[in-house]
């Protein structure tokens, strides 16, 4: 049960009941494609930085260690020792991110392994099946993830294969529900809107999409070579023809920046890479902006990466220690940028949060943003 609780302007805040837990929208859920945090972190690191939902990887999990394993330990949650919600992508991004790969037809997509180029098939039936054995909270329909940019021609019909796999989707995912040995019958699925920078097309789909009453709804396609101006705008003419009683995805985005103006136009869930990442490579982030621990000006700089962060990380540890953690290639360095950064980025939304259910959300929105401008 999705729960609207306020809302300023088309900012939404709200909570999504599941059978895994309650979600706090707006929410970011961190990325464990593999049912891993990458930084040598676990599912006790993930409920000490304030994650509400972990993701995990359809199309990585089927390869290694294969679902059926996955099944036969107890689930996902289970396996990876997270007691909160999950939700699954549907191995649709592959799609697009290993087109060399790939090939696409009217049944699936056929892949060669990007580990030993074994010969791989998945349509929307056999994603959902693995969801299933996952047992993921949330499944995402399949889909295909178009490139940027693409001709209007070849949208279209990418976003139509799109919409017949999603009735797909649905059929095969209210069959698997019924059936006595699946871990999580209440499993919800999300659908999944396409369109590119396409306007016109983005609007057709969310109203298709709308009719076919899911649990949550997702903008995919983004964030994969447009402008944020151009995202912006797609979030403006999409976002008012989804369902304002449902959740709303914007997938694999983004950067702080991203998320406020996305908040600001209706979208609730995120998720991204980039802040474990970014922390992998000594990039953090803080109130105060960006910074780089691999400068040189922090080698004797006996400050926490934030001043304002009460993470474990910024509690105990100097930017002057962590950048030569770095310098002496020391892994700890890497699980320490990391922790921080999931902090950032979940406390961000505790504080988006607390804005909105204060009537706040806009001048915390515009304060934030000058801070980290004249960084």
């Amino acid at each position: 049960m999705y729960t609207i609780r306020k809302i300023e302007g088309r900012a939404k805040r709200a909570t999504l009941t599941t059978p895994h837990g309650v979600i706090e929208t707006p929410v970011f859920m961190n990325v464990a494609t593999a049912a891993a945090i990458k930084g040598a972190l676990s599912a006790f690191d993930l409920r000490d930085v304030g994650c509400q939902v972990a993701l995990c990887n359809t199309y990585h999990l089927h390869l290694r260690p294969g679902e059926s394993v996955v099944k036969t330990l107890g689930g996902v949650r289970k396996f990876m020792a997270w007691d909160g919600p999950v939700l699954t992508d549907s191995g649709g991004f592959q799609v697009f991110s290993l087109a060399k790969l790939r090939k696409i037809k009217e049944e699936g997509v056929y892949f060669s392994s990007h580990i030993d180029g074994r010969k791989i098939f998945m349509g929307p039936e056999e994603s959902m099946d693995i969801q299933s054995a996952l047992g993921a909270t949330i499944a995402m329909a399949f889909d295909e993830c178009p490139p940027h940019p693409a001709e209007r021609s070849y949208m279209q019909d990418s976003v139509a294969r799109t919409t017949r796999w999603m009735k797909r989707c649905i059929d095969r995912m209210d069959w698997l529900n019924a059936q006595d040995e699946t871990i999580n019958r209440a499993q919800l699925l999300f659908g999944i809107n396409q369109g590119g920078v396409y306007q016109d097309m983005r609007i057709e789909h969310a109203k298709v999409l709308s009719d076919m009453n899911l649990a949550g709804y997702a903008l995919g396609g983004l964030a994969v070579g447009e402008s944020h101006e151009d995202m912006y705008r797609v979030l403006e003419c999409t976002v008012p023809h989804l369902p304002q009683n449902k959740p709303t995805y914007l997938m694999g985005v983004g950067t702080p920046e991203n998320i406020l103006e996305a908040v600001d136009r209706g979208v609730d869930f995120f998720d991204c890479v980039l802040p474990a990442r970014n922390g992998r490579h000594g990039h953090v982030y803080t109130s105060q902006g960006k910074l780089n621990l691999f400068n040189a000006r922090f080698e004797m700089d006996d400050n926490p990466i934030d001043t304002r962060c009460n993470c474990q990380v910024c509690q105990h540890h100097s930017r002057a220690y962590i950048r030569h953690l770095f310098k002496a290639k020391e892994m700890l360095a890497l699980r320490l940028c990391v922790l921080h950064n999931l902090h950032f980025f979940n406390w961000l939304m505790h504080d988006i949060r607390e804005a909105l259910d204060h009537d706040g959300f806009s001048t915390f929105k515009r304060e934030t943003l000058e801070r980290w401008s004249h960084h």
